[in-house]
């Protein structure tokens, strides 16, 4: 499992580090029962850009293995900063927030150079070692990539040096070991070439008379990682909506489970093109959770009753509601009639003079005002009891009394008045034309309603007589005007410039102006040629600042008033709406097309749900053959090869064939299938007709680099290849550079 460190500062971060994993490491320690080791027996350490590997010197197992990643999330309660290496454990990680704090490498490809993260993996691993003490009393073995910068074996000495107080620090290349490995067991000889695609790298190494000879080797920037995330992107790409399933561990597992390497790409590719029953059978299946969508049942006949009764019931209800409204409002309109009756008598009984102060106390100002007011209290109290109105000539001839008596000032000359009657008179005139307006405006909508009232009885009919026929008139009549009304927007958008169906080019931006906007765009544009090219007088006159009146946006009004075509359209709709349940306006249709979301034309089924690996499986391997695929543009396995033979200083064909007739593949690539046979049959492709072409696969390509590197350390000589502490602060960063262990004593 993962270890979590206490976030602390960084002075004295080693040390609090130690201190908090130390009874961490004590219940490991009782769990696994270690032995004690001397202080003289080395340390072993396989550092991949994958995997982490530590262990002691001549086992033939590591001890510990984890991968080589380190995450530092805040704890969501305390909003402490941890610190997780390895792998991560979905029991301890929901207690973290990870939103700002993803995995991290101390790799950049197969080179260390983050030395922070790398120091967080040796506490890592040295405690789970149960090396817990405050120096590390071993010296170490520590596997590195082929032609390592110095300024990074630099580094890691210094940390192990400095950090950790080790006595002596040794430096090998992992390929190199799993082949002297792999030697000591037979499968390869003295002169051969090691090939080893890891994980983000792939190298190939030379071997002559038994040592290295890196002046030969060769590297290309592709690896396993490369190969997983392609996987990862093309099942993304392939379902889409299942992407958040492909996670990058999802994806290493179906490599490992699924992937192989094919003989010949093309012809395999040609096979799953075809669709051939050998294809069928290399095709897998990956069946994630399904579960079938709750089938609507269709009411039942009772269900049916209940519901309409309970609307029914609920109509009455309302009905009862509107009808006890209705009461309580005709007896307060009969109330208030009564009273200004009673206003009247007693108006009646008052002098001609004594009327203003008596009507002062009851808001009128008038007595043509308070019969007027009766008036309007009667006619609504007769539309409220539903009476039909009274006849016209009375309410003409009221209407005029009333008017006469209101607007005395009318039909009087003005030269009989004086000048506060003939402002009295202009206002009488103007409070005249605003209450015909409003009355006609009234009248005008009660027509309408009328209208829109018998016309919706008509059509009502006309359903009820052939309902089939009048739905499919409805629907004939909607087509018709949506079609002016696409046909409106397209003009108003692209212009009138067409020429069949076919627009004849591109259209000009007066095209797609209304009469007012080109109106103005037209008085722009001449506004500054009318005065000629003499003086710039504009502005001088008082008419001409009339042109922004011409040119203002609010002279729009007729161009944005709604059409009529658009008023039909959404009576149409609505009409369509009520009668045909299946009926789906264009609005909604389009906004479904235009949303974010994949518009899915039908709900998703099991076989949706069955993630088909055909081709993916041997194509993205291919990348190792073939890195071009992803854009790197390098040589492939097979080449590399090739090129490792043309690079050696040698000149000698019978080397060239030892070499070829011993090609070890190694890492964790190699265990793809197909990986040898198409690796063999690449060689061939390059070499001369007849070369010995041998290819083995190392025992186990992802440990024989450890194991190789425990057999070395358990040598009895292993420490004349190490430098010690002396030799690090007495020659410095030059002797590392030219530093380079001796495989032989292996």
């Amino acid at each position: 499992r993962p270890i979590t460190y206490s976030g602390a500062d960084d002075d004295g971060r080693r040390q609090n580090r130690r201190k908090l994993s130390m009874p961490f490491v004590s219940r490991i320690r009782r769990q696994t029962d270690y032995n004690v080791f001397p202080s003289s027996i080395p340390i072993v350490i396989d550092n991949g850009a994958s995997y982490f590997r530590i262990g002691w010197a001549g086992e033939t197992e590591p001890r510990v293995v984890f991968r080589n990643i380190v995450q530092r999330p805040r704890h969501k309660a305390t909003g402490e900063t941890v610190t997780i290496v390895g792998d991560q454990d979905p029991a301890l990680m929901k207690y973290f927030d990870c939103t700002r704090s993803g995995p991290r490498s101390a790799f950049d490809s197969n080179v260390v150079y983050q030395f922070e993260l790398m120091e967080y993996i040796l506490d890592f691993a040295f405690d789970r070692l149960g090396a817990n003490g405050s120096v590390i009393d071993h010296p170490i073995l520590i596997t590195e990539c082929v032609c390592n910068p110095v300024q990074s074996r630099s580094k890691m000495a210094e940390l192990l040096f400095e950090t950790y107080g080790v006595p002596a620090v040794a430096f090998g290349v992992d390929a190199a070991f799993s082949y002297k490995y792999n030697q000591l067991h037979g499968l390869c000889k003295k002169d051969g070439i090691v090939v080893c695609p890891g994980f983000t790298t792939t190298h190939a190494i030379p071997f002559v008379d038994g040592e290295p000879v890196y002046k030969g080797s060769c590297r290309t920037n592709i690896g396993g990682y490369h190969v997983t995330d392609y996987l990862k992107q093309l099942l993304s790409l392939k379902y889409p909506f299942h992407s958040s399933r492909f996670t990058w561990e999802k994806a290493e597992d179906l490599k490992l489970e699924h992937g192989y390497i094919a003989p010949d790409y093309a012809s395999e590719v040609r096979k799953f093109q075809e669709g051939t029953k050998e294809a069928e059978e290399k095709t897998r299946y990956w069946q994630l959770p399904w579960i079938p969508p709750p089938v609507e049942v269709p009411p039942s006949e009772e269900e049916i009753a209940r519901k309409a009764a309970i609307r029914e019931k609920q109509g009455q209800r309302l009905r009862e509601m509107a009808e006890a409204k209705r009461s309580s409002k005709i007896n307060e309109m009969e109330n208030e009639l009564r009273s200004l009756r009673f206003l009247v008598n007693q108006l009646d009984q008052v002098e001609e003079d004594d009327i203003p102060s008596f009507l002062s106390d009851t808001g009128y100002a008038s007595r043509q005002e308070l019969e007027s007011t009766v008036s309007k209290v009667t006619q609504s109290l007769r539309k409220a009891r539903g009476e039909p109105k009274e006849e016209p000539d009375e309410s003409e001839e009221n209407t005029d009394s009333l008017n006469n008596e209101k607007y005395p000032l009318m039909n009087v000359p003005d030269n009989m008045l004086t000048p506060e009657q003939l402002k009295d008179k202009r206002r009488q005139i103007f409070l005249k034309t605003t209450t015909e307006g409003r009355l006609r405006a009234r009248q005008k909508r009660n027509e309408e309603e009328l209208e829109k009232e018998r016309r919706i009885q008509l059509e009502e009919e006309r359903r009820r007589e052939n309902p089939e026929f009048y739905l499919e008139e409805m629907r004939a009549q909607y087509k018709e005007v949506l079609e002016r009304v696409d046909q409106k927007k397209r003009l108003k958008t692209n212009g009138s410039n067409t020429n069949g169906n076919q627009k004849t080019g591109g259209v000009g931006r007066g095209e797609r102006l209304s009469a007012a906007q080109r109106e103005r765009m037209r008085l722009l544009t001449t506004a500054a040629f009318d005065r000629g090219k003499g003086e710039d007088t504009f502005g001088s006159r008082d008419e001409d600042w009339q042109l922004y009146k011409l040119m203002s946006k609010d002279h729009d009004e007729d161009d944005e008033q709604p059409d009529s075509d658009e008023a039909e359209l959404a009576r149409l709709s609505s009409r369509l709406q009520e009668i045909d349940p299946t009926f789906v306006m264009k609005a909604e249709e389009e906004s479904n097309q235009t949303s974010g979301e994949a518009q899915r034309v039908r709900p998703l089924t099991e076989e949706d749900y069955k993630i088909v690996i055909g081709v993916e499986r041997f194509r993205c391997p291919e990348i190792l053959f073939h890195p071009n695929l992803v854009g790197i543009e390098q040589v492939g396995l097979d080449e590399m090869g090739g090129a490792s033979i043309r690079r050696l200083p040698h000149d000698d064909g019978e080397l060239e064939e030892r070499l070829t007739s011993s090609i070890l593949m190694t890492g964790g690539c190699s265990l793809t299938p197909g990986m040898k046979e198409r690796l063999e049959s690449g060689m061939r492709m390059i070499r001369p007709c007849g070369s010995t072409i041998h290819v083995v696969r190392a025992m186990d390509p992802e440990l024989d680099a450890w194991r190789g590197a425990s057999a070395f350390a358990a040598d009895l000589n292993f420490l004349r290849n190490a430098f010690t502490k002396v030799d690090y602060y007495g020659k410095g960063e030059d002797w590392l550079r030219r530093y380079q262990i001796r495989y032989n004593n292996l």
